[in-house]
């Protein structure tokens, strides 16, 4: 085993390390079990936009749009079919993930600029469906009335609403088996095939690679990871709103994956962390959280091109 390949498989065990103590190790530096499982979900939702972004070279500015189906799919299975957290959690991922194969039929032909409008446009649509469909949405109120459920195998029972702790390894459960998904697909031929497009399309199609199947099925995958994170946000917050729909929250999402690191595995994670907490301490100082999130934006963009991850990763060789 080469240097190199020691030092990922540290910083690997570091990663989940941290990720499995977190609970005990955020409280004493001012934090808490919540927040901790707040990083996961949005950093699941950084790494699903990633997925498109920094491994296709695709930006889309409408992937909130999933990400919110996503929730609702999970609360109106709650809510109208069954009291089954694992039925909501698929639900919301076939909603978010199917809804995203049905228009990267429409769009897969449009590049750069245009392609990141035309998925703008989409995910309005589906923030303004939401928004005034107050019958079975509850509008601009929300989804309410429905409570993730202790998990029943028959035999016994795991009850997640126990304590913040149960929750938290529930998500990190959940978490893993979606980032595992992410990396075999990565790390198969069809991963490779994804990396080629991003760096050279046009040679891509000289190879005879079918550029815009292979970034319909990226875009598409991409959307079921979205869906799964936004069905688990809805159980974090037991309710699920048309905001989770709006642009604004891809912009979110975006600019955590490029302070992270977008063209890094890992990078959105540590972007979503960053952003989560600092969100967390700015708003309980001022309204104008947003502008100091902002600004670190400009100079991570400006001074560490390749993101937080890279730079620590550079820093350390």
């Amino acid at each position: 085993m080469s240097a190199e390949q020691t030092r990922k498989l540290i910083a690997l065990a570091a990663i989940w390390a941290a990720l499995l103590f977190a609970p005990y190790w955020m409280i004493p530096l001012g934090g808490y079990t919540a927040l901790a499982t707040r990083v996961l979900v949005l950093g699941l939702a950084a790494m699903s936009l990633n997925f498109l972004l920094g491994f296709t070279g695709v930006l889309s500015f409408g992937h909130a749009a999933y990400f919110g189906l996503g929730a609702y799919g999970a609360g109106l299975a709650l809510k109208f079919v069954a009291l089954s957290t694992p039925l909501a959690l698929i639900a919301g991922m076939l909603l978010g993930g199917l809804c995203g194969a049905i228009l990267g039929t429409l769009i897969v032909r449009r590049r750069g600029v245009y392609f990141a409008m035309v998925t703008i446009a989409f995910g309005q649509v589906f923030y303004y469906i939401a928004f005034q469909w107050s019958s079975l949405t509850g509008g601009d109120d929300g989804l309410r009335g429905f409570s993730r459920q202790p998990l029943d195998f028959g035999i016994f029972k795991v009850d997640i609403l126990s304590s913040a702790d149960n929750f938290y390894y529930f998500v990190l459960f959940c978490f893993a088996l979606a980032v595992a998904a992410m990396a075999f697909v990565l790390r198969s031929p069809f991963g490779r095939t994804m990396i080629a497009i991003r760096e050279n399309e046009r040679r891509a199609r000289f190879l005879g690679i079918p550029v815009e199947r292979h970034i319909w099925i990226a875009f598409t995958l991409s959307c079921f990871f979205m869906g799964f994170a936004g069905a688990l946000y809805a159980l974090v917050n037991n309710f699920a709103d048309p905001r989770g729909l709006h642009y604004s929250q891809s912009g979110d999402f975006v600019m955590m994956a490029v302070m992270g690191g977008m063209r890094s595995f890992w990078g959105p994670l540590l972007g979503a962390t960053v952003f989560v907490v600092l969100q967390d301490y700015l708003s309980s100082i001022t309204v104008n959280w947003m502008s100091f999130v902002g600004l670190l934006f400009v100079l991570v963009v400006l001074f560490f091109p390749r993101g937080l991850l890279g730079f620590l990763q550079r820093s350390k060789a």
